[in-house]
């Protein structure tokens, strides 16, 4: 499990699933020969043929005093048409880690594509039950209101299983862009993959002053997208909004030492945005 020190507070990646895939198809792009224009992209982010690996992930935050996971990946039991049904031992590593479910306070969905929302909840006895029982599932509001009118064909479905059941137990917050989940942790507005996808900057206080880190939610999928913002997911409800925001992160974020966590990206999956003799370049960091 890869781990960062972000000052006080302590991120780790706990991972579910990943595999291969084609960067034409996998990405808005029919440019098999795109990944290779950007050497210093090999080894972490591609492959030999134009394949990279996507990564399924949360990040948890720990403060200290709080507790915080930041998406919730695909979970077991689900059906979807990309994916066939998981049966992995990723809450067990989450337990092993040391963070029992019981002791989450926060979870934080950047948004509610099915991959960062599966393990909100989990199969018990035939039911869906809240996985995380004493923690406060953080949806923006104007995320919500996208999916919850949707039709089923369109992802609403989905959400039957894996927010509902934390609508009937009393469990989420409604936030904007800009709520502070606590101390030193805000979400940001991103959107353009979907209409209410957030960001989540955590600052926190180290010896050598504050530090910074940010989770990408999906404006990104692969490393290539800071570098060529114009590249999108298939997935992206609204491409050119899409394209705006990755533009935006990079504006915000590059050249400021802070630690960009991707969603997506397998390890290292984190780095910092510098520029170069006017090159843009995706600097990967080791954890620790």
């Amino acid at each position: 499990m890869a781990t960062w020190r972000v000052g006080s507070a302590t991120v780790h990646k706990v991972v579910e699933v990943e595999f291969p895939l084609p960067v034409a198809g996998a990405l808005r792009t029919s440019d098999e020969g795109l990944l290779d224009r950007y050497p210093w992209l090999a080894p972490h982010y591609a492959s030999p043929g134009g394949l990279f690996t996507m990564s399924f992930h949360a990040l948890l935050v720990d403060t200290g005093d709080r507790r915080i996971l930041i998406d919730t990946c695909i979970g077991n039991d689900r059906t979807h048409p990309i994916v066939p049904p998981l049966q992995t031992g990723w809450l067990d590593v989450l337990k092993d880690t040391g963070y029992p479910p019981e002791t989450i306070d926060t979870v934080v969905c950047t948004h509610l594509h099915f991959d960062h929302v599966g393990w909100n909840t989990r199969l018990v006895d035939g039911a869906w039950v809240p996985t995380f029982p004493n923690a406060r599932y953080l949806i923006p509001r104007a995320e919500w209101e996208f999916w919850r009118t949707g039709a089923e064909s369109d992802g609403r479905a989905e959400l039957a299983d894996t927010v509902d059941p934390l609508l009937a137990a009393d469990l989420v917050d409604f936030v904007e862009p800009g709520h502070r989940v606590a101390d030193g942790i805000t979400l940001e507005a991103a959107p353009g993959h979907t209409p209410g996808q957030v960001a989540v900057l955590i600052e926190s206080a180290g010896p050598a002053g504050v530090e910074r880190a940010v989770v990408t939610g999906d404006l990104v999928h692969h490393a290539v997208q800071f570098v060529a913002p114009e590249v999108g997911s298939p997935s992206d409800e609204d491409p050119a909004q899409a394209t705006a925001t990755r533009r935006a992160f990079v504006e915000r974020y590059a050249d400021t030492g802070t630690l960009v966590l991707g969603t997506h990206f397998p390890d290292p999956s984190a780095g910092y945005l510098t520029r170069a003799d006017g090159e843009l370049r995706f600097v990967v960091a080791q954890d620790g």
